[in-house]
């Protein structure tokens, strides 16, 4: 039996750039989610990452509720968001 903790596989949300690149084609780090668990809205940057080859979960750091999961799997993706009740994704507006 290994000695890892939770806390040895846990990333910073920002980790999770490259895939969430792969899905969406916009910069979603700084996309804000509310919690379902605990309604905090933070960006997607502020969660908490834990990943593996299996997929990213990424959870709120207040609550620990998974917010989305994210799975790569035969040629495809499968998200999970039903821990977020909202997200924010600011647009860019040229001049």
């Amino acid at each position: 039996m290994s000695d890892v903790s939770d806390e040895s596989l846990r990333l910073d949300g920002n980790a999770a750039a490259g895939l969430l690149a792969e899905i969406f084609p916009f910069e979603m780090t700084s996309a804000h989610t509310s919690c379902a668990g605990c309604g905090q809205t933070r960006p997607i940057g502020a969660l908490l990452l834990y990943g593996g080859e299996m997929g990213a979960i990424l959870r709120c750091p207040h609550c620990n509720c998974a917010q989305l999961r994210i799975v790569r799997a035969r040629g495809r993706y499968v998200i999970d968001m039903r821990g977020v009740t909202l997200m924010q994704i600011e647009t860019t507006t040229q001049a």
